[in-house]
């Protein structure tokens, strides 16, 4: 075989070989860029967790609710609207007419009923609280304090550790007696301070944004 020949083959080998080396570079590196499917993966997996994730602040909330005249239930919606909560009505077993709640006669349904220690109105509605960590609990004011229903409600239903808001409405008694009565009739509850309200919208609205729930 003559020198050229052999010359040729040579060069021709060297080239071969060249490119093999790029292509196995230029292989490598691309590897190397890529994510690997595992990698991938795992990102998805992170991304719907946290997609699926509840936030620690997520609390069921309710708004139960007393009202004889329409007044607290007014309020009581304005809430329910408001939070996105559950509205659940606290019914009594019998209805209090105008002539019960009139409160200049000593012989009324409510001036009996306030006047007695022991009273307890019978609730004819049902309800299952156990999910609710947080309850709005409205009621008008009676003789400066709150309805006897409120009391039949508290020993009807387990409040232990929950957070419970008071809010009441009134002609112009505001809530702290009534407010001492459910603090002192059951100790187990979390008692947030309480306020009295009227229908206005952005009064309700202020409250609310204080309270931060």
């Amino acid at each position: 075989m003559n020198q050229k020949l052999i010359t040729l083959l040579i060069a021709i080998l060297i080239i071969a070989l060249g490119g093999t080396a790029i292509f196995l570079v230029s292989s490598k590196e691309s590897k190397a860029n890529t994510p690997s499917s595992n990698t991938q993966e795992n990102q998805l997996n992170k991304e719907d967790k946290k997609q699926n994730e509840t936030p620690t602040n997520d609390k069921k909330i309710a708004v139960i609710y007393f009202s004889a005249s329409g007044t607290t239930k007014s309020v009581a919606s304005i809430i329910s609207q408001k939070t996105n909560a559950e509205l659940i009505e606290i019914v009594p077993k019998e209805k209090y007419t105008s002539a019960d709640l009139n409160w200049n006669d000593p012989n009324s349904r409510t001036s009996l009923e306030c006047n007695e220690a022991s009273s307890r109105p019978e609730i004819a509605s049902t309800m299952n609280l156990d999910d609710y960590d947080v309850i709005y609990l409205g009621y008008p004011i009676w003789w400066g304090d709150v309805p006897h229903i409120i009391l039949t409600f508290m020993d009807t239903y387990k409040l232990d550790g929950k957070t419970v808001i008071p809010f009441c409405t009134s002609g112009g008694t505001g809530i702290s007696q009534s407010m001492n009565t459910l603090k002192n009739y059951n100790q187990k509850v979390h008692w947030t301070e309480g306020k009295r309200l009227s229908t206005s919208e952005s009064e309700i609205n202020n409250w609310l944004e204080s309270l931060k729930y």
